[in-house]
């Protein structure tokens, strides 16, 4: 974000701009001149300029004709514009020039008090919209940190579920080789089978701390892979969560498609949706619990989706749900959602929505198709 306020000086000669750079050398700002339209345009397209001062008379390209090819410019057309002229300073043409968006005529010979005022304001108002901007970048960065932290605390309970299993097969393990031993039972067949079984414990144990570790990593190796390989093994890491919670979960693969990015981040994004649709089971005592997912392509883009029977959001509350720090749930932080969002859009430069089923909810992730 820079730092000073800058202006721009159009005039045809030389000893007019020279003047104007005397007369607001008193002020900490960055100037830039230009002694035709065509130079000053460049300079414009080049620079982030805060205020333009202008003449009028000019040749190939008057004042006039300048800020009306500049108005029709997106990146120049909100950029103050003040006249300065001895010439076109009646009514009509004042008019005129305020009908093209200038902010103010300042005839010659110039008033310094007059010219002084007008540049403090702008310059006040810049700063002041540099601290707002400043004060939401800050805002912002608390609720990336916030969304993170949060992510972690999801994270590190299912990795603690997750790590469990493998160690409770291990514990039986090592019950097992210490009853085998007891016994007389202790062969090299029993030996194998231990090393064997333990080995994959362990490895599972491996993949899933280093599909944590991946996920919170800063700079990510982006990869192309495979949805329908993604889904698989997110839903084994969930498994038990469904199981344990008489969830029915069905997935219809209409066609397997192609996403780049980091794996272990659409899983988590898979993981926080099919949560939420837990909690909901559980707060409306759902009986009959099920959630669908259904991969598929169509025109030139491909979709997947995430719905339950939980009976569905408020439509007042459904345009708010990825909002940071918004929440339907009475010990929710509301940012779960919202960082959702932020992945599927930020590590996928894909878009979510969301809309209520006669049923319940109905996530819908759309991603461009990949040039193979």
């Amino acid at each position: 974000m820079k730092n000073k306020f800058s202006i721009l000086i159009l005039d045809d000669v030389e000893e007019n701009i020279y003047s104007l750079q005397l007369l607001i050398e008193e002020f900490d700002v960055d100037i830039y001149t230009a002694l035709n339209a065509t130079d000053a345009i460049q300079i414009l397209m080049d620079n982030d300029i805060d205020l333009i001062l202008s003449d009028i008379q000019m040749p190939d390209i008057d004042g006039f004709q300048f800020v009306e090819y500049i108005k029709g410019i997106d990146k120049l057309k909100d950029i103050p514009i003040i006249f300065i002229t001895g010439i076109y300073d009646k009514d009509a043409y004042q008019q005129k020039g305020y009908d093209l968006g200038v902010i103010e005529y300042i005839s010659k010979p110039i008033d310094v008090n007059l010219l002084s005022s007008k540049l403090k304001v702008y310059i006040d108002l810049f700063h002041k919209n540099k601290e707002t901007k400043e004060s939401l970048q800050e805002a912002n960065k608390l609720v990336v940190h916030n969304t993170k932290m949060a992510s972690i605390g999801e994270m590190i309970g299912v990795i603690s579920h997750q790590l469990k299993q493998p160690l409770n097969i291990l514990s039986l393990y090592c019950d097992d080789i210490k009853y085998s031993y007891d016994y007389g039972e202790l062969d090299k067949e029993a030996i194998d089978d231990f090393s064997e079984n333990t080995k994959l414990q362990i490895h599972h144990m491996r993949d899933t701390i280093d599909g944590f570790l991946e996920f919170f990593k800063a700079d990510k190796d982006k990869k192309s892979f495979s949805i329908r390989k993604t889904l698989d093994g997110s839903f084994e890491l969930v498994d038990s969560v469904i199981k344990k919670n008489n969830v029915q979960l069905e997935i219809d693969f209409q066609n397997d498609f192609t996403l780049k990015g980091v794996e272990m981040e659409l899983t988590q994004v898979l993981m926080n949706i099919v949560t939420n649709s837990i909690q909901a089971f559980q707060d409306r005592n759902v009986d009959d619990r099920k959630i669908t997912l259904e991969v598929y392509s169509k025109d030139d883009k491909n979709y997947l989706t995430i719905s339950d029977n939980a009976g569905g959001i408020d439509e007042q509350d459904l345009e708010k749900v990825f909002d940071p720090y918004y929440t339907t749930k009475s010990e929710g932080t509301g940012i779960g959602l919202y960082m959702v969002k932020l992945v599927v859009k930020n590590s996928f430069e894909g878009n979510l929505t969301l809309e209520n089923s006669n049923v319940g909810v109905k996530f819908i992730m759309e991603f461009d198709k990949i040039q193979e």
